[in-house]
Parts: structure tokens; sequence; C-alpha cells
């Protein structure tokens, strides 16, 4: 279901959605961005790419292993070149990782470049969604779960809405659903 808050500005982005032609899944991790956006992009017969999965496929390793390598900022470097070739590509839909729009440029290209559709969900759904998930990185540390994902969302869900044309709440939705919600926005405008 969208948020009614946001309808004002889903109605001035009408222009910018109708001249677009990627769409980019934005948001916190769990929220759902890799399922639903393969869900999406089959029902758009559209090609699906996940920023993290591309990563791991490049290097050979999982994500995990690339941030204890690499570290954040090398782990976010990379992150950061595989979006911008991937967003220059058309007609693809994106799963980008939830810290992505810490980088400027990112969040620049992602506008630039195509639809953004902030899937948000609350801490709740968050936890509930990635407490057996050993592929998280950042929470994989000694704070509890839900504080590190707290942190997250008063750093990035502002960074989220900044460049979001879309915004739509996931939580006890099937990734059908939310497909179909995001594809009727799109159609609307």
């Amino acid at each position: 279901m969208l948020n009614a808050g946001y309808h004002q500005r889903i109605l001035s982005n009408t222009d910018k959605m109708a001249e677009k032609r990627n769409i980019f899944l934005v948001g916190p991790m769990g929220a759902g961005k890799s399922t639903i956006g393969r869900q999406l992009a089959q029902q758009l017969n559209m090609e699906f790419f996940d920023s993290d999965q591309e990563i791991e496929r490049r290097t050979g390793a999982d994500v995990g292993w690339v941030f204890d390598v690499e570290g954040e900022a090398g782990f976010r470097d990379r992150e950061e070149k595989i979006i911008n070739e991937l967003t220059e590509k058309q007609g693809i839909v994106l799963a980008t990782g939830g810290g992505s729009v810490k980088s400027r440029e990112t969040r620049n290209r992602l506008s630039a470049r195509g639809v953004v559709v902030y899937l948000e969900t609350t801490i709740e759904k968050q936890l509930a969604r990635t407490q057996r998930d050993k592929k998280r990185p950042l929470l994989q540390v000694e704070e509890p779960p839900r504080e590190v994902l707290e942190a997250l969302a008063g750093e990035r869900n502002p960074l989220y809405e900044e460049i979001a044309d879309v915004t739509i709440r996931t939580d006890d939705q099937s990734a059908k659903v939310v497909a179909n919600q995001i594809i009727n926005m799109l159609e609307k405008n």
C-alpha cells in the first residue's frame, strides 16, 4: 500500500517517471528488494540485477568476506562502481544494497538514470527477515541487531526518501503484490 504522505511527491514526479526506463529499488536490508526485484523484472520482462550478487559474482566471494577483507570503505567503492556500470544499462530492474545510498554519486546516478522505488519496512520486519541470514555483515557485530538496524535507519532513511520517486511499505505483503503496486504506479504515471 502506498503511503498517503508521499502522494503529492509522487504526483510531482509524473513527468520524471514517464521519461525513465530503469527501475531501481532502494531501502534497508530485509525490505525485500531482491525478491521483489526479481518478481518485478519477471512481470515486466526486464533484466534483473542485484548489486550485492553482482559483487559476489565478480569477486568470487560472498559480500561478508569482501566486507571483512576490504572493510566497509573498500566494499562501498566496489558497490559504487558496479552500480554506476549497471545504471548505464537500459530496461533493467536493480536491487541496490541498503548502504549504497551513502554515496552522493550513487544517489545522483540512481535518481538521474531511472525510477527510484523506496521499499520501506519496519525494524520488526527487518529483524524477522534477517535474523538467520549470515550474509549481512553489518549484523555480524556485538551490538544487538535492533540497535544496529535503528542506527542504520536513522542514517539511511532520509537518503532513501531524498531520491525516491515512489515509496511503498512492504510489511506483510507478498513480492507479487508489491510488484503489482509498482507496475500500477508506473502505468498511472
